[in-house]
């Protein structure tokens, strides 16, 4: 099967791999289409997301690698847009919609960082209920096609990145957990943006499943979602992560793209 990926981080986010390394690297393995989205600019996020004094050279190098290996993969410049990135995502290929911070009375709270971090949120933000914490981000979630209409939900439940090694966080079964994320998915499906099966936290060793659990791609499935497959990779040796282990039912986004591009 020929794979493509539309996930993908270099250096100029938070990737650890220079954005031609991987160009070659996805040759080498044979992809048809590999796809850069790296994290859009949010203050709060400094360190790790795309600055705004490499927007014009992010730009630039990724029509470098599309003209300069056109004849062995083609090369699209995307964009992984948080909720709450100041900047529309102009001028990109296509928009990864993801929420990856929680707005709080004194900043933001990363959703994907570290367990303790969602509980001390939940403990000092909304007075120890976990579960209103989660509802706040399926909320965010529920929404951010509709507001940067993207063309992919990023990561459905990277809430629970952390529920695998630490499953006291809360509880997937809990009625107030299921009913939080079936709002987002219905409200998302009405999109009719594509949704992804997202393998990134199985590569950095946090969940042996990928995004999103089965039972929520079972509910989006029946519903008449379509879902494609991404490494969210954050360096060349792992894109395409496992994507022949994943027997889940996906489409085609290299021939979804071609058919938005001009």
């Amino acid at each position: 099967m020929k794979y493509s990926d539309f996930h993908v981080h270099s250096k100029f986010s938070d990737g650890g791999s220079f954005a031609e390394d991987v160009v070659l690297s996805a040759i080498d393995k044979g992809l048809d289409a590999i796809g850069f989205s790296e994290h859009s600019y949010t203050p709060m996020d400094f360190p790790y997301c795309l600055h705004l004094d490499k927007i014009e050279e992010y730009a630039k190098e990724c029509a470098r690698l599309k003209e300069k290996y056109k004849d062995k993969i083609d090369v699209y410049h995307g964009i992984e847009q948080d909720y709450y990135a100041p900047l529309p995502p102009d001028g990109y290929d296509y928009v990864i919609g993801s929420a990856h911070w929680i707005k709080t009375p004194d900043g933001h709270i990363p959703v994907d960082s570290r367990s303790e971090i969602l509980r001390e949120g939940a403990e000092k933000y909304f007075g120890g209920d976990i579960y209103a914490l989660v509802e706040e981000y399926y909320r965010m979630v529920g929404e951010v096609v509709e507001k940067w209409n993207a063309d992919v939900v990023g990561h459905f439940d990277l809430i629970t990145k952390f529920i695998e090694l630490d499953p006291t966080l809360f509880d997937e079964s809990h009625p107030r957990y299921v009913a939080a994320w079936r709002k987002a998915a219905d409200r998302l499906l009405e999109t009719g943006a594509v949704f992804e099966i997202n393998t990134g936290a199985i590569s950095r060793k946090c969940r042996t499943t990928p995004y999103p659990a089965p039972q929520i791609y079972e509910y989006l499935r029946e519903r008449g979602a379509k879902f494609i497959l991404s490494s969210d990779s954050h360096s060349a040796e792992t894109i395409v992560f496992k994507f022949d282990e994943v027997e889940w039912e996906t489409v085609d986004f290299h021939e979804i793209i071609k058919k938005k591009m001009p």
